[in-house]
C-alpha cells in the first residue's frame, strides 16, 4: 500500500483584529490563512480601519489574485457577528477581548442550515497578568521591567502586567522604588520619543479605565494616581493600588489600561498561589536568583508565556511564539511551528498498489 498524508485550505476564513496592534496581528492572522490556501474576510477593529486597509492594498500590490481577500471594516456588533454566523465560513481568527472571544466561539458552535462542517475558532482573548518578585530578586532589574510592563503604551496590551506578587522581604522596598519610577514616567504624545505613556485609544476606553482608578480607591491602598495629563486627549496616569483582595474587581477583571495591583505574599509557595488566582492564562514573569524558585514558576505559573527576570511583553514572532490557555484563548501559539495547521484539513489516501495487469492508456 501508498499512504500519503496531505493538507487542503479549510475554505472561506473571517479574521476580526483588533485596534492596539492594528498592523501586526491582523498581518500575522490574515497572512497564515492566505498562504495556507484560504481565502480570508478581513474585519478591522472598528477604531483603525485606515492602517488594515493599507495592509489590504500591500496585499494586492504584491500579487495576491483578485478575489481571494476581502476587506469589509464595520462595527463588530452588525458585520462581525454576521460573518461569524455565516454558514460559507469554514473558520475565524479572533484577537480581542474576552467576553466577544466567547460570543465568537459560543455563534461559531451553532450549526445552521446549509452548513456542511463545523466552524474551527482561534481566539485570543487578553489576560490578567502577573508578576512575582522573589525575596532575592535584583530589584535593580525587576523594577524598571514592572514599569515597562505594565504602563508601556497605556497598559493597552493583552500581554500587559496588572498584577505583581511580592514576597514580604522586599515588599515595601519594592514599593517605594516602583511609585518612585511611575512618578518619573512622561505621559503625553507618542511621536514624542520620550514619552511612554500614551493615550487610550477613545473616549469609551477612558471612562472605562477611569472607572476601575476611582474602584481602586475602595478595593486597596492608592499609592500612586497620577493626573499630571494633557488637557486634551484620552490620557488616564499610571495608577498603583496596594493591599488588594484577589477576588477584588480591579485584580480579576481585565482594565485594560495603566492599572497595576499589588499583592503581599508570605513567601514564594504564597506568591505563586496568588499569581495563579485567575481564570486566564497568558502572560507571567518571575523575578528571582534562585534557580529552584526560577524552576519552579516555569513549570507552575499559569501562563502560555513565562517570563524570567525580564518585562513579560514584546513577544518575537518566531523566537517567542505567543499565544494563552484557560480564559485567554482556544488555538496554537501565534508565530509557533504548528500555528499554520489551524488553518487547513490533514487527508490520508490510502491505495493498493498490488495490482492485476494494468489497464490500457487513455
Amino acid at each position: 500500500e501508498a499512504n500519503v498524508l496531505r493538507y487542503q485550505p479549510r475554505g472561506v476564513g473571517v479574521v476580526i483584529s483588533p485596534w492596539n496592534f492594528p498592523l501586526a496581528i491582523p498581518t500575522g492572522m490574515t497572512v497564515a490563512a492566505l498562504v495556507t490556501g484560504n481565502t480570508v474576510i478581513l474585519k478591522p477593529a472598528e477604531q483603525t480601519p485606515a492602517v488594515a486597509a493599507k495592509l489590504v492594498e500591500a496585499l494586492h500590490s504584491a500579487g495576491l489574485p483578485d478575489g481571494v481577500l476581502g476587506f469589509l471594516p464595520g462595527r463588530g456588533e452588525e458585520v462581525g457577528a454576521h460573518l461569524v454566523a455565516h454558514p460559507d465560513v469554514a473558520f475565524i481568527v479572533f484577537t480581542g477581548s474576552k467576553d466577544v472571544g466567547l460570543g465568537i466561539i459560543e455563534a461559531a458552535a451553532v450549526h445552521r442550515p446549509g452548513q456542511h462542517h463545523v466552524k474551527k475558532v482561534v481566539a485570543e482573548m487578553g489576560g490578567k497578568n502577573a508578576i512575582v518578585v522573589d525575596g532575592d530578586a535584583d530589584l535593580d532589574v525587576a523594577v524598571p521591567a514592572i514599569v515597562q510592563s505594565a504602563f508601556g503604551y497605556a497598559g493597552q496590551k493583552c500581554s500587559a502586567a496588572s498584577r505583581l506578587v511580592v514576597v514580604e522581604r522586599v515588599h515595601d522596598q519594592l514599593v517605594e522604588r516602583l511609585v518612585g519610577a511611575a512618578r518619573e514616567l512622561r505621559i503625553g504624545h507618542p511621536r514624542e520619543m520620550a514619552v511612554t505613556v500614551g493615550p487610550l485609544i477613545d473616549a469609551d476606553a477612558y471612562e472605562r479605565v477611569r472607572s476601575y482608578v476611582a474602584l481602586a480607591s475602595d478595593e486597596g491602598e492608592v499609592v500612586l494616581a497620577r493626573d499630571d495629563v494633557p488637557d486634551e486627549g484620552w490620557f488616564v496616569g499610571p495608577t498603583i493600588v496596594t493591599n488588594v483582595g484577589v477576588d477584588a474587581r480591579v485584580a480579576t477583571d481585565e482594565v485594560f489600561g495603566p492599572l497595576l495591583c499589588v499583592f503581599r505574599a508570605s513567601d514564594f509557595d504564597d506568591a505563586l498561589a496568588v499569581a495563579n488566582a485567575t481564570d486566564y492564562a497568558l502572560t507571567a514573569g518571575v523575578f528571582s536568583r534562585s534557580p529552584s524558585h526560577i524552576a519552579r514558576a516555569a513549570t507552575e505559573l499559569r501562563a502560555g508565556n513565562v517570563y524570567v527576570n525580564r518585562a513579560i511583553t514584546g513577544a518575537v514572532v518566531g523566537r517567542q511564539p505567543f499565544g494563552g490557555y484557560g480564559l485567554s484563548g482556544v488555538g496554537s501559539k501565534a508565530g509557533g511551528p504548528d500555528y499554520l495547521l489551524q488553518f487547513v484539513e490533514p487527508r490520508v489516501v490510502t491505495e493498493n498498489t498490488l495490482r492485476q495487469g494494468f489497464a490500457p492508456l487513455d
